[in-house]
């Protein structure tokens, strides 16, 4: 089902499309910011690539019919995980049902006519929060999202860097507590997705009250329901041992973020998705790490931010983003 959000004007449009291993969300946007329609599909249901294309033209097809054809649209961005800027290809997403190196945006740009760029997800928000978001006017600047993983991107002298492969930026998985926490994806120990993500909250949670015998509110909660949610709500009532996991989340993110802020030096560290909406409860104590574990040079220096853009939206604009980039 399709959602219109405000009247169509005149100037050329982008398309933004956001991959993800459930579902796939694209919409038209203007230069603004605004998304005039959105929709979208299943990405799980399609083993193979090419269905997954027909179904998306059929249903992109109509939005671009709504505001007035192809003439009207300036290029196709997309953010899919694992997409590689330079190639143009999903390299071996392990959430995707497509295997190996998929030429996607080849796949695309030959179904749709028109000129189509790719990036990974987390890149594309970057790109799309310094066009349409908090990091508007910066040429310096740290996306960090925290949903069920930790993505980044990062913007350097006004650009993405992308590295001579186009995967860099993976800051969720440098290596954060030296022999902590194993990430099963990866295999690795310690990374900063293991404990700053919204998983990583949760397994916080369980252990701390595996290791305690304090009282809380969340010993109440069944332990396979036990999420990020559930340790915002008891905090947020009170409950000493929920303000304690959101400390140690942030002590470990600031920690980290104090490693990022002296590798590129940034004006601001830009905090994307789920995890942001507890507010204080994680600002306060990354703030104060952050700042602890600086020399003094950056000291005072770095704002913490969140992102202005509606979540429900923000992937789509990050994509569309990609095609202004690309002018």
């Amino acid at each position: 089902m399709s959602k219109a959000a405000v009247p169509v004007s005149q100037d050329t449009l982008a398309v933004g499309i956001d991959i993800g291993g459930t579902g796939t969300k694209f919409g038209i946007v203007d230069h603004d910011g605004n998304v005039l329609f959105s929709s979208g599909i299943s990405t799980k249901k399609h083993k193979q690539v090419d269905t997954f294309i027909d179904e998306l033209y059929d249903h992109l097809l109509e939005l671009i019919e709504k505001v007035g054809g192809k003439s009207r649209i300036k290029g196709i961005g997309v953010g899919a995980p694992n997409g590689n800027y330079y190639t143009g290809t999903i390299e071996y997403a392990p959430n995707l049902p497509w295997k190996g190196i998929v030429p996607l945006a080849k796949l695309i740009q030959d179904k749709f006519q028109l000129p189509t760029v790719l990036t990974n997800d987390a890149n594309a928000a970057a790109i799309g929060e310094m066009e349409y978001g908090a990091a508007k006017g910066m040429k310096d600047f740290i996306m960090i999202t925290l949903g069920t993983g930790v993505g980044s991107g990062i913007v350097a002298n006004g650009h993405l860097i992308l590295g001579h492969d186009g995967f860099a930026g993976e800051l969720g998985h440098t290596i954060i507590v030296p022999d902590g926490r194993l990430h099963p994806g990866t295999g690795k120990h310690g990374s900063l997705e293991s404990y700053a993500s919204a998983t990583g909250v949760a397994f916080t949670a369980r252990e701390i009250l595996k290791k305690t015998k304090r009282k809380s509110s969340l010993r109440d909660v069944p332990k396979d329901e036990l999420d990020s949610k559930s340790v915002y709500e008891a905090a947020i009532k009170g409950d000493k041992v929920a303000k304690e996991i959101f400390d140690f989340t942030g002590k470990i993110l600031g920690l980290a973020l104090a490693n990022f802020v002296m590798f590129s030096s940034p004006e601001a560290v830009v905090l994307f998705g789920g995890l942001t909406k507890a507010g204080d409860l994680i600002l306060n104590p990354t703030r104060e790490h952050m700042e602890a574990n600086l020399i003094q040079v950056f000291q005072n220096k770095v704002k913490i931010l969140i992102s202005h853009l509606k979540e429900s939206d923000a992937a789509i604009l990050g994509a569309s983003a990609l095609v202004w980039e690309n002018q």
